[in-house]
């Protein structure tokens, strides 16, 4: 954001989430050994589509676990890690990217230098091949057009911001997900100090936590909120559901935006290796980032593809991703910020 105005458990919280993703998933992986095995952790509403086209088009079944809203993204890292010795998973979908890129540093990932390696822009995927981007999504503001002139929305935010009461504010929890990401170019652009000091001033003034960036866009949309950082995808869901929003960039201090790939990798020690890189290469096709560009998310392809096949919206998007941040060196801000964040959550 460009504003910055209990005894701990002894049970860790990286194992809760491990637990809260393991139920039942000795019993849901037996019937699908003879299938590709795919953790996903971007919204099912918009993946369940392309990965069935995958299946029809290349004839490999899929087992398909997704991730929770409330865990999104860190749920499913953290049980890979978890399975580390053991895998189950043979494709990782993950709906962001420094997730994607600590599971690379662990040493979780197998490399892959597929037939769409290089049509996605080196920012947007890994130096040694072991990951690679496609169809961004952007960190924006959402506001109520209700409770917001639209003339008026970027100044009243603004001065929300650094002053006064914000019980009318909602933010996902910042352990999971793209507000993860979002806390990690906030720590590396601040500082540690600057961020966690900003962290407790809001949340004084009566800043809303709630359970996902789709939770702030209900909130907004309801007017039980008046505005909160959210991706666009949820921005696009709650306008094409006919509901009162608004949307603005949300820039970074340094005068650049968030913009947030979803990312695809092949897990370390699958048996399927030729069927996951046909996967991998699916994924990061022109075709599918068209896919996901003209579904209800209007993710922004991040390859070439037909501008005359894109949502007219999309446009200005592109043209705010083309100002985003290189997320690639975000990793150490986002262990140290995860392990803050954690410390915070037991408290």
């Amino acid at each position: 954001m460009s504003d910055r105005s209990a005894h701990p458990s002894r049970f860790p919280l990286r194992w809760l989430l491990v637990l809260a993703a393991l139920p039942l998933a000795w019993l849901w992986l037996q019937p699908r050994r003879d299938r590709l095995v795919v953790y996903c952790s971007h919204d099912s509403i918009y993946a369940e589509s392309v990965l069935r086209e995958f299946e029809k088009q290349s004839g490999i079944p899929l087992a398909i676990r997704y991730d929770t809203e409330a865990t999104k993204s860190l749920g499913l890292v953290e049980l890979l890690i978890a399975e580390r010795d053991a895998p189950r998973c043979d494709v990782f979908w993950n709906g962001e990217l420094l997730g994607m890129a600590d599971l690379a540093e662990r040493g979780l990932l197998q490399p892959h230098r597929g037939a769409n390696h290089e049509r996605i822009p080196a920012v947007f995927r890994d130096a040694d091949a072991r990951w690679i981007g496609f169809a961004a999504r952007l960190r924006v503001w959402i506001y109520n057009t209700d409770r917001i002139a639209p003339a008026q929305a970027t100044d009243l935010i603004s001065a929300r911001l650094r002053s006064g009461d914000l019980s009318r504010v909602a933010i996902a929890k910042p352990l999971y997900g793209t507000t993860l990401t979002h806390y990690a170019a906030l720590w590396d652009a601040w500082g540690a100090p600057d961020l966690q000091q900003w962290h407790q001033a809001t949340r004084q003034r009566g800043l809303r936590e709630v359970n996902g960036n789709a939770a702030v866009k209900d909130a907004v949309a309801a007017g039980v909120c008046d505005f909160g950082p959210t991706d666009t995808d949820d921005f696009f869901s709650a306008r094409d559901a006919g509901l009162p929003v608004g949307m603005l960039p949300l820039w970074l201090d340094d005068g650049i935006t968030l913009c947030i790939p979803n990312t695809v990798a092949i897990i370390r020690g699958t048996r399927r290796t030729a069927d996951a890189g046909r996967l991998v290469d699916f994924l990061t096709s022109a075709d599918a980032e068209l896919a996901l560009a003209q579904s209800g998310a209007r993710q922004i392809p991040l390859g070439p593809v037909p501008q005359e096949k894109l949502p007219a919206e999309l446009r200005e998007l592109t043209e705010w991703a083309s100002h985003g941040r290189d997320l690639r060196r975000l990793g150490p801000a986002r262990a140290a910020c995860l392990a803050w964040l954690k410390g915070e959550a037991l408290r």
